[in-house]
């Protein structure tokens, strides 16, 4: 099955999910065509990935009812494809700023990442240990 087609379904499984949402970060370089200068685009170009957005969480007693948004990116590969030295970095930078970061090789992969990034949140040790 090819990365597009294994983003596509963990964005229809995932998108059910009512505390969480995703949305397709294209990452990229085109020249442009009046300078012909190199233009980056997307979200942490280079090293983005393909899938970010949040989930919310309702944080602890101190802080009843208050809801924060939590980054979440998901950088979607084949079961063969590997992650560039860039993606490793961004997933370094984002959980080093306590927010959910991971590499889905399919739907079940996507959701484990979700749900063992939410449990660690909730865990009484800081995020990025």
């Amino acid at each position: 099955m090819s990365e597009t087609a294994i983003q596509q379904r963990i964005r229809l499984a995932l998108g059910k999910l009512p505390y969480l949402r995703l949305f397709r970060n294209n990452c990229g370089k085109l020249p442009d065509p009046r300078t012909g200068r190199w233009v980056e685009f997307g979200v942490g170009s280079p090293g983005g990935a393909d899938l970010i957005g949040w989930r919310t969480v309702t944080v602890t007693p101190e802080m009843v009812g208050q809801r924060v948004a939590v980054f979440t990116s998901i950088e979607v590969k084949t079961p063969t494809g590997r992650l560039r030295p860039e993606q490793e970095q961004w997933m370094k930078v984002v959980r080093g700023a306590g927010g959910i970061a991971g590499v889905a090789r399919s739907v079940e992969d996507a959701e484990v990442l979700v749900r063992q990034g939410f449990a660690r949140l909730d865990a009484t040790k800081p995020p990025h240990a």
